[in-house]
């Protein structure tokens, strides 16, 4: 594998190839433009610094890749302390920037699960869109959306089970 050589060819290819993704993911959980930005330079250093650890046995390398951007960005956003600061989006808006961010994200949601958020109550689609999707703990999301702790585990289970029944029909 030419990744594993540190092919220069390679990486570039795998920026042109897979950097608008990475950046879409990125971009979900940290809003401001720049620091995005910073982020998927660092993903990319990681990529190549870490190329060694990628196992094809235990997944695919595009996998990989949005874990590894995933937790950057949250980490990013943790560090900075930077929980949101007024940015959540209600349910509606959710609904509403989907379509939006469907061309920075390209095919990241393989399984189909936005559209399946997209059908719950308003209240469950932003519980799932911050812990999932913007990776905050439940106790964060108490805090952010001012509701009680009980609240927000009680809507994560609910729509958890609301999903897992959509999903095996």
């Amino acid at each position: 594998m030419l990744l594993k050589q540190q092919s220069r060819e390679a990486y570039d290819y795998l920026y042109r190839q897979y950097g608008a993704v990475l950046f879409g993911v990125i971009n979900k959980v940290v809003y401001d433009e720049q620091t995005a930005q910073d982020v998927l330079q660092d993903v990319f250093v990681k990529i190549w610094n870490n190329i060694d650890k990628y196992d094809a046995q235990k997944g695919r390398l595009y996998t990989w890749m949005i874990n590894i951007t995933r937790n950057a960005a949250i980490d990013k956003l943790r560090s900075k302390g930077e929980i949101m600061k007024g940015k959540i989006q209600t349910g509606d808006e959710i609904v509403n920037n989907i379509g939006k961010s469907l061309k920075t994200e390209q095919a990241t949601d393989t399984i189909g699960l936005r559209n399946m958020v997209g059908g719950l109550a308003p209240q469950y689609q932003t519980i799932i869109d911050l812990a999932y999707f913007k990776g905050f703990t439940l106790d964060e999301i108490a805090k952010t959306l001012e509701i009680p702790l009980g609240t927000v585990k009680t809507r994560m289970r609910t729509a958890i089970k609301t999903l897992r029944e959509n999903f095996n029909k």
